[in-house]
């Protein structure tokens, strides 16, 4: 009997599964909480990798779009001190193999390659419960139900289904990244356009740094780190006028091309709180349910979350393609590549942060892409 998915959650990684069913003949409805695809605005710059995130990519059949999305350039790295000095400066010479696309335009191709309806849009999920023989109840905000044979949850890091499961729940990681936007930053700004460059720009040291993407069109997007209580973050009053001050202030000495990041954003600051689960997080099978992306694994941005999460949604459709007949199969399977992949990533994305933001930094960091770079694997973005 060909089953029929349960998908929460509309990010790439639950995008990918249904649209990988999809293809195979294997129905999915996807529930998503945002009222609409442009209900909000979807991040930044991905880099996308070949070993996971082009290879769910391929499974959608969606490859020759992505190709058409990759921002030129943006593979490019700078490493940067405080006053400005450049410590290393990477180009893209289109070698990397980890393109740069728009997170929004990524998640517009996969909406699109979808059917109609498939998506059910201001679908908010308040709870789920087990029936047992792995059906499942979903209940919505709205005070509707549905009963599922096969429960997915891509719902990210306050994932409602994750207690059917797991107990684990996600732990702040003692980091903060706090967002913001300067426009047209070529013409504006120039020196600031000049200190990031074409690509990703770090520049670091313990306990803080100011990471910058150039974005399409001119735009930097900068993710402003600090090493804070997650109380000193959220005492400050980001919908404030003085929230970039107060940020600004912990950048004492640095270089004004650098703080301009901060100071003249055009877009209020918007922080987020870095949390994580356990690195070797699993549960045993429990019948009709699993998790993907970061609802199954929560790290720190480190260049990995979305690829995992694609090919996560990748793998577990082809594994139900596979056993049309035996959803615990499909499911096992499925786990079973997925839970050492997941903690080897969650292990290197606390590094990455510990690099960037430990006793080392820059140095650490700088090192890190010497190396990496010398064997052909620079190292990403969000």
């Amino acid at each position: 009997m060909t089953p029929s998915v349960t998908i929460v959650g509309a990010g790439l990684g639950g995008l990918v599964l249904a649209r990988v069913l999809h293809l195979n003949g294997i129905p999915a409805t996807v529930y998503e909480a945002e009222a609409s695809a442009g209900a909000r605005t979807q991040g930044g710059m991905l880099d996308i990798h070949e070993r996971d995130g082009q290879m769910a990519l391929k499974a959608a059949g969606l490859f020759d779009q992505f190709r058409a999305l990759i921002h030129p350039g943006g593979e490019a790295s700078r490493v940067l001190d405080p006053q400005g000095r450049l410590l290393l400066d990477q180009p893209d010479d289109g070698t990397g193999g980890r393109p740069e696309v728009l997170r929004g335009e990524l998640r517009r191709i996969l909406l699109d390659s979808l059917p109609a309806g498939a998506i059910q849009w201001g679908r908010k999920l308040a709870n789920a419960k087990g029936l047992g023989d792995g059906r499942h109840t979903l209940t919505f905000t709205d005070g509707s139900t549905v009963t599922t044979n096969v429960l997915v949850g891509a719902d990210g890091a306050w994932s409602k289904v994750r207690p059917l499961l797991s107990d684990a729940a996600p732990v702040y990681v003692g980091a903060t990244f706090i967002d913001t936007y300067l426009f047209d930053a070529d013409t504006r700004y120039p020196a600031t356009a000049e200190a990031v460059g074409g690509g990703g720009m770090f520049a670091l040291m313990p306990g803080q740094g100011i990471f910058a993407h150039r974005e399409p069109g001119g735009t930097l997007h900068a993710y402003i780190a600090l090493k804070r209580p997650a109380e000193w973050i959220t005492a400050i009053d980001f919908g404030g006028d003085d929230a970039k001050a107060r940020i600004a202030a912990e950048f004492g000495g640095w270089a004004p091309a650098l703080t301009t990041l901060i100071t003249h954003s055009d877009t209020p600051p918007v922080p987020r709180l870095l949390h994580t689960s356990p690195s070797d997080h699993r549960w045993p099978r429990v019948p009709g349910v699993t998790l993907l992306g970061d609802a199954a694994h929560l790290a720190p941005p480190a260049g990995d979350g979305a690829n995992l999460a694609m090919l996560d949604g990748a793998e577990l459709a082809q594994a139900i393609v596979a056993h049309p007949d035996d959803t615990e199969a499909a499911l096992a399977a499925y786990e079973s590549l997925m839970f050492p992949r997941s903690a080897a990533a969650a292990e290197g994305a606390h590094h990455i942060l510990d690099l960037c933001l430990g006793d080392s930094a820059p140095f650490g960091l700088l090192d890190f892409f010497t190396s990496a770079f010398s064997q052909g694997e620079p190292s990403g973005g969000d």
